[in-house]
C-alpha cells in the first residue's frame, strides 16, 4: 500500500482537485492521510465530506498552527503503506502516477524514486514546463542543488524505516531527501507524472528566499563545516541565478 502525505492549510481553493487526482488513481491499494494545520478557511469540511465517501482519506488535525514540517511528520507517524509519497494541497497526480511508479520501484529494486512533472496555473491549466529529470542523483550531486520534486517522490519503508523531516519552517523535503540520499541512491523516471501549480502564495515561490534555509540545512541538519557549507550555498545561488537568465 502507498501512504500518500498531504499537509493542508487554508486550502479549499485547491484541496478538491488534489483529492480528486489521487481518487483517479488507477493503482487503488493507497491511504491519504491529509493533516490539516489549524485553517480557518472550509478545508476541514471539504477533506471531511470525502472522507465520509472514502475510508482511504484519513483527517487528521493538529492542535496548534505548526508548519507544513510537522504536518507531514504526523501523517508519516500515521501511515500503514510500504511506500510514503508525498503530494501538497495545491499539487496534483496524473491517473497512472502511482501504478507506474510502484511498478518502477519494484521493476528495479529501487528504494527511493521519483519522477518528472509539469507545470500549471492557479486554475490548473498546464503551462507545458515540463521539469525533466535525471536517471540517478547522489547525495553529493544533491548537496549542489535539490533536483527531486516534493510531489514526485516516494520511499520504501520495509527499506527505510519511516524517515521524517527535520521541524524547520522551509525546505524541509530536501532535508529528508539528503537523509535518504546517505542511504541509496535515488532514482528518476523522466516521465511526467504530477502537476506542480505555480502563481500562488507557496512557501517555495521565491527561490531565492529559501536561501536561508539551504543554508540551515547544510551546518544544522548535514553538520557540513563552515567552508563546505559556505562553497554549497554560493554553489546554489548560481544555479538559481542561471535559471532566472536562461
Amino acid at each position: 500500500m502507498v501512504s500518500i502525505i498531504t499537509p493542508v492549510y487554508n486550502s479549499e481553493k485547491y484541496i478538491t482537485h488534489c483529492i480528486e487526482s489521487v481518487l483517479a488513481q488507477t493503482y487503488g491499494n493507497w491511504e491519504h492521510i491529509l493533516v490539516d494545520d489549524c485553517s480557518t478557511d472550509k478545508s476541514i469540511a471539504i477533506i471531511s465530506e470525502y472522507a465520509k465517501n472514502d475510508t482511504r482519506i484519513r483527517l487528521l488535525q493538529l492542535e496548534s498552527n505548526s508548519g507544513a514540517g510537522i504536518a507531514r511528520n504526523t501523517a508519516i507517524e500515521a501511515a500503514k503503506g510500504r511506500y510514503i509519497a508525498f503530494l501538497d494541497s495545491d499539487d496534483a497526480w496524473l491517473p497512472q502516477k502511482l501504478k507506474t511508479q510502484v511498478s518502477f520501484m519494484q521493476d528495479n529494486n529501487y528504494y527511493f524514486t521519483y519522477t518528472a512533472y509539469d507545470k500549471m496555473n492557479e486554475l490548473g491549466e498546464s503551462l507545458n514546463q515540463p521539469v525533466n529529470v535525471k536517471s540517478k542523483t547522489t547525495y553529493r550531486s544533491a548537496l549542489f542543488k535539490n533536483p527531486i520534486g516534493c510531489l514526485t517522490a516516494m520511499y520504501d519503508v520495509d527499506f527505510f524505516g519511516k524517515q521524517y523531516m527535520p521541524e524547520i519552517r522551509k525546505r524541509q523535503d530536501y532535508a529528508l531527501w539528503l537523509k535518504l540520499l546517505k542511504k541509496t541512491d535515488a532514482y528518476g523516471l523522466d516521465k511526467i507524472l504530477s502537476t506542480y501549480r505555480i502563481g500562488n502564495e507557496s512557501i517555495s515561490s521565491n527561490k531565492f528566499k529559501l536561501i536561508k534555509y539551504e543554508w540551515r540545512i547544510y551546518r544544522e541538519v548535514e553538520g557540513l563545516s563552515l567552508l563546505q557549507s559556505i562553497f554549497y550555498t554560493v554553489s546554489a545561488i548560481i544555479l538559481k541565478l542561471k535559471s532566472y537568465i536562461w
